[in-house]
């Protein structure tokens, strides 16, 4: 496209006349003068012409077509049957589940404790004075609660223990290389009958932290302290327990007084039993499965 030629036109703003050839625009003060003309020439004689290519007849949908690449199509086939965890496995899933709940018994048995004070007091009140009813529903309602959560509690925790004790024996034997000091009847025998169970479970701990501890198998176990602490106060649990139970088959005021001062404090050596049994369960779990620290060497001096 080009403009055509433009003659000599007037502008409308100045109303001066522009020479023949001077442009679009006027010389004397620039307005656009008229529009442009333009002519359609023709394509250079050696332009080569485009021809679209011929589109294909329609011939369907397109047709699917097997995948070349990729697996087999087969079902996935284990290589190997199912691999059991191992007891080191299951004893630190154990202490996973068995330390909170034992921290929850402890919550449980101080509640228990603090209930029986509470009916301790009402008895003590009761002998000068008349008892609110609301006061001692109260009471009742609470004692009742802590007196049959707690008791459920601890069966569930004593069964998770118990097994936590077998798994760890024999994974402390597994790592040590040698064969376990007891089987797991005997250790289960061990916790259960009364009279044995105030020596074979302080036993069955003071083994665990010998073999995790690597010490040689032929040389005796000394406890630690902590294990001897939570033998000792097992041992007069266990024994405030036979004492509680027998003391129930007592009749009169007095011994039912004796007995709520009997139950709160077996709730509180149980609360306290709950929580060197926590702390214990944790330690000897570290020991049998340490945790991974990552630690960089830095050189600090460089002697002669």
């Amino acid at each position: 496209m080009a403009p055509a030629a433009a003659g000599p036109q007037t502008c409308p703003r100045c109303r001066r006349t522009s020479e023949p050839g001077a442009g679009p625009f006027c010389p004397y003060c620039g307005r656009y003068l008229a529009a442009l003309e333009w002519v359609a020439l023709p394509p250079a004689p050696d332009t080569p012409a485009v021809v679209p290519a011929p589109r294909r007849p329609y011939s369907g949908p397109p047709q699917a077509r097997p995948q070349r690449g990729g697996y087999p199509a087969r079902p996935w086939v284990r290589a190997s049957g199912p691999v059991a965890p191992g007891p080191l496995t299951t004893a630190c899933s154990l202490a996973g589940t068995v330390v909170p709940l034992l921290w929850a018994t402890v919550a449980v048995a101080l509640v228990a404790a603090g209930a029986e004070g509470w009916r301790y007091g009402l008895l003590l009140a009761s002998r000068s004075d008349a008892l609110s009813a609301p006061v001692v529903a109260a009471s009742d309602a609470l004692v009742l609660s802590a007196g049959t959560i707690a008791p459920i509690l601890t069966l569930i925790v004593g069964t998770l223990v118990v097994l936590w004790t077998v798994r760890a024996t024999a994974a402390a034997a597994d790592a040590a290389g040698v064969v376990p000091s007891r089987r797991a009847r005997d250790i289960v025998v061990g916790w259960l009958v009364p009279g044995v169970n105030l020596a074979v479970p302080g036993a069955v701990f003071a083994e665990i932290e010998h073999t995790a501890l690597g010490r040689p198998a032929a040389e005796r176990p000394r406890p630690s302290r902590l294990v001897l602490a939570w033998w000792g106060l097992w041992a007069a649990g266990v024994v405030l327990s036979a004492v509680v139970l027998l003391w129930g088959l007592r009749t009169g005021v007095q011994a039912r007084a004796d007995g709520v001062v009997l139950h709160a404090v077996l709730d509180l050596l149980a609360a306290v039993v709950a929580g060197v049994t926590a702390v214990l369960v944790t330690r000897l779990t570290r020991l049998l499965a340490p945790a991974r620290t990552d630690r960089r060497e830095l050189l600090v001096a460089v002697r002669p």
